[in-house]
């Protein structure tokens, strides 16, 4: 009888889970450890959750922001907006969508060949001759049950970081895995942290219709995202009425009835009905047995590992948020798949940050890829940049579009594409072809030869492109 390769992945988010289909459709065994269910935090408490709250304030903004001028009316042509939001609904929608996308991950792994097994997985010392490992596998009840593995991977993913002195009660202050458990739109929420989490989730309750006061400690919102495009989206937040307190720093969030008080490093306090703690992320790497297992971490906490997904100890991957690579879901399904290929002998390409696009589900949406401007300018590469305004482009005239850009990076000799940015309604889906020019060593003049529909936003790609090929055709 033919050896069976073993594997026991710990974690069931996106490098868990398509690690799983990995190495199910290679022939090993496959088990997948898990607590809360499959798609881990990306499905069930962050990605899907609250890019579909962020979907129902999108519809909401595009309607009161162009309405009017779009010509439409409600009730008659003296009718006042009268759209409203009822969040227990909607959050009772992202709920089902959640566990819905779930239970479909949970069906594909099982249909796969992958055993699932609910409760927290135990890495063990090595000690076996051969090198094979145990995970101790711990069930809610209390009872455990024993695996052997060839190869473990870990996809332990992160949990919401904490203020000692602002620590989350789920009803008046909340991290981001609570927000869904409201059933009232929050009148006055402030919003604690600018990166990413805090401007998605300050931008969807302000178009929702709360009050939205957003503490930044930084000078700027985004202050890792490209300068322009933190610009364009603080300006819009300001302009919608969005109160953005920048170089404030929170101390300390204590609820006082149904009022909740933050204090500010400086003294000043501020009030709201509710606040949302969006200070980062902790990797879920303690009480696991990492360390005794030989598995290096970072200072923060993170597991390291190399380009394929290795740690350092023999037979042992990781993936995902735990990894501090990119908090990407797509990144991790990446690292998950990449370890599978490694272990099981297939050919890999070693992961590589500088093709991986990203998207900011605010309004307007950011996306990049490839190299930054802040790259650019401190002179990791020597490139030529366009940017082109919106405002430009005859699609988003009709669409009442006024804010964002387009924003190409290119080699001065070849006129290679190395990265670009797109800051517009829809930019996930507007920085797919600039995504397959830097994979692909695609040039400025290729991407401006090849057809556009008119009118299109997809265009100012294409304009952008032609101005960057007629200033290569210049210089040479």
């Amino acid at each position: 009888m033919a050896y069976v390769t073993r594997i026991v992945i710990i974690g069931g988010g996106p490098g868990g889970y398509e690690a799983a289909l990995v190495a199910a459709q290679l022939g090993a065994a496959v088990t997948v450890v898990d607590c809360d269910g499959l798609g881990g935090a990306s499905v069930l408490t962050d990605c899907v959750p609250s890019k579909t709250l962020i979907a129902t304030a999108e519809v909401k903004t595009t309607f009161d922001s162009s309405y009017q001028e779009l010509g439409i009316t409600l009730g008659g042509p003296d009718a006042e907006n009268g759209i409203g939001v009822d969040l227990g609904k909607v959050n009772r929608r992202v709920k089902r969508l959640a566990l819905a996308q779930s239970h479909d991950i949970t069906a594909s792994v099982t249909r796969a060949g992958a055993r699932v097994l609910r409760g927290k997985g135990l890495l063990q010392p090595q000690r076996a001759a051969d090198g094979s490992r145990e995970v101790v596998v711990r069930a809610a009840d209390g009872s455990e049950e024993r695996l052997t593995a060839d190869a473990v991977l870990l996809a332990t993913g992160g949990h919401p970081r904490e203020i000692p002195d602002a620590k989350p009660d789920g009803e008046r202050i909340l991290n981001w895995t609570q927000v869904y458990d409201l059933d009232e739109l929050p009148e006055e929420l402030i919003v604690v942290g600018s990166g990413v989490t805090g401007a998605e989730f300050a931008g969807a309750y302000q178009a929702l219709g709360s009050r939205v006061t957003l503490v930044s400690s930084r000078e700027r919102v985004l202050p890792g995202e490209d300068p322009d495009a933190a610009a364009v989206l603080e300006d819009v937040f300001r302009r919608r009425g969005m109160n953005v307190m920048s170089r404030s720093r929170a101390a300390s969030a204590e609820r006082v009835g149904d009022r909740v008080e933050v204090t500010l490093s400086d003294g000043r306090v501020i009030t709201g009905s509710h606040c949302l703690m969006a200070v980062g992320a902790v990797p879920n790497t303690e009480g696991i047995g990492l360390a005794e297992a030989g598995v290096r971490l970072k200072d923060s906490g993170h597991v390291w590992t190399d380009k394929v997904s290795r740690t350092t100890a023999p037979g042992v991957y990781a993936a995902g948020d735990c990894t501090g690579v990119f908090a990407l879901a797509s990144v991790a399904a990446m690292q998950g798949r990449i370890a599978m290929y490694h272990f099981l002998g297939e050919t890999v390409a070693p992961l590589s940050l500088k093709t991986v696009s990203a998207n900011i589900f605010t309004d307007p949406e950011i996306a990049t890829v490839g190299y930054s401007q802040a790259e650019v300018d401190e002179g990791k590469i020597d490139a030529w940049t366009v940017k082109l305004p919106l405002l430009r482009n005859p699609r988003a005239k009709m669409q009442g579009v006024r804010d964002g850009f387009v924003k190409l990076f290119c080699r001065p000799g070849t006129g290679i594409v190395v990265g670009g940015v797109v800051v517009s309604p829809r930019a996930s889906e507007l920085i797919h072809p600039i995504s397959i020019a830097v994979d692909n060593n695609l040039t400025v003049e290729q991407i401006a030869n090849a057809f556009t529909v008119y009118p299109s936003l997809s265009g100012s790609i294409a304009e952008v492109a032609r101005q960057l090929h007629t200033r290569k055709a210049a210089q040479d």
